[in-house]
């Protein structure tokens, strides 16, 4: 399971409606293989799962007092020994050069550097004991992270504790890093990683073809913006939601050349329960999927089954576009890569 912090909150007054949704009947949890998953949702697993860490490691430079998201001045003064409490944090750290000195992960930093780490959550809630077991000098959280009270206990215990808002868009990527690195003393790293990281992603908004919703090799197509639909998949919770605004895929989707069905039809809320009626008002071309989501309905096959699926435009073409579930909403570093991949997608015909 992967936790992705803006959804939490969306899901936590969700699963009891979503336990009555009608989904498909080849949910298997995260851990099932996708059936008749078409070549372009298939082809996103062979891509290595690392980060690229900056050479050669910069030295942090402490002490230094930076502003928390909850208000609070963090004095920070040691960074050998880092607990990032998500993926998203984690991948920053690494990628600045600073993975060494991480001692232990949330369950949602998946990638390869990081995959031997202690696991210092549960479920998706903090663990504290498990946090000051690591003897941490510097723990980085996000302003959705929680447990409060387990918060509360590693703060009580004299550990700095940074808290960061999440990325919600593409626009959060820079400012992010810049925090990261700030709270770790590196200023300098993560200027050198922004400028990176955003130049990447300028490279892959330049792949976009001339003429939106047209294939980039033969140059066929409508001329008209594909309009894509990001569904939230977790059959083994019977989780089945529609992104809307403030979603996070609705940046990428914008980024990509598209625009979000969701959005587009009228969705306020970034998440909302699928029903046949919303998809049909939202009629996607491309349905945007996690690769776990994917595999927890059991493949292409087992989507199409979700009532109103189907019977979209993208469920008729089978048009899915598959991105793995560490990578796709964390705005970081490895952005450009889910930008490259959703261009390649959301422009090119059915499976």
């Amino acid at each position: 399971m992967l936790r992705v912090p803006r959804l939490l909150g969306a899901l936590a007054g969700l699963l009891a409606m979503a336990a009555v949704l009608t989904g498909c009947g080849t949910a298997d949890g995260d851990s099932g293989k996708p059936s008749g998953a078409s070549g372009t949702a298939g082809r996103q697993r062979s891509t290595p799962d690392r980060v690229e860490p900056l050479t050669p490691a910069p030295r942090p430079g402490l002490p230094v007092t930076v502003r928390s998201a909850d208000g609070r001045d963090v004095t920070v003064s040691g960074a050998d020994r880092i607990v990032p409490l998500s993926g998203s944090l984690s991948e920053i750290v690494f990628s600045l050069g600073l993975g060494d000195r991480v001692v232990a992960r949330d369950i949602t930093a998946t990638f390869e550097q990081a995959r031997e780490l202690p696991v210092v959550t549960r479920a998706h809630d903090v663990s504290a004991e498990s946090v000051l077991s690591l003897r941490p000098t510097l723990v980085l959280a996000e302003t959705t992270t929680g447990p409060a009270e387990a918060i509360g206990q590693i703060r009580a215990a004299g550990i700095p504790l940074v808290v960061l808002d999440p990325a919600k868009r593409l626009g959060d990527v820079g400012t992010r890093i810049d925090k990261v690195a700030a709270a770790l003393g590196v200023p300098a790293a993560g200027t050198e990683l922004r400028e990176r990281t955003e130049s990447r992603i300028e490279a892959a908004k330049r792949n976009i073809p001339k003429s939106p919703g047209s294939d980039s090799n033969t140059g066929t197509g409508t001329g008209k913006k594909p309009r894509v639909a990001f569904l939230y998949l977790r059959g083994s919770a019977s989780v089945y939601l529609l992104g809307g605004a403030g979603s996070g895929a609705d940046s990428l989707i914008e980024a990509a050349g598209g625009v979000d069905a969701g959005v587009d039809s009228g969705l306020k809320k970034d998440f909302t329960p699928i029903t046949s009626e919303a998809l049909a008002k939202a009629a996607p071309d491309v349905i945007l999927v996690m690769s776990k989501g994917l595999d927890s309905v059991g493949g292409v096959d087992g989507l199409l089954k979700i009532p109103g699926v189907g019977e979209t435009p993208a469920g008729l073409d089978r048009r899915i576009a598959s991105v793995d579930d560490g990578v796709l909403l964390n705005f970081g570093p490895r952005t450009d890569t889910v930008l490259k991949s959703l261009v390649e997608q959301i422009h090119k015909g059915g499976a």
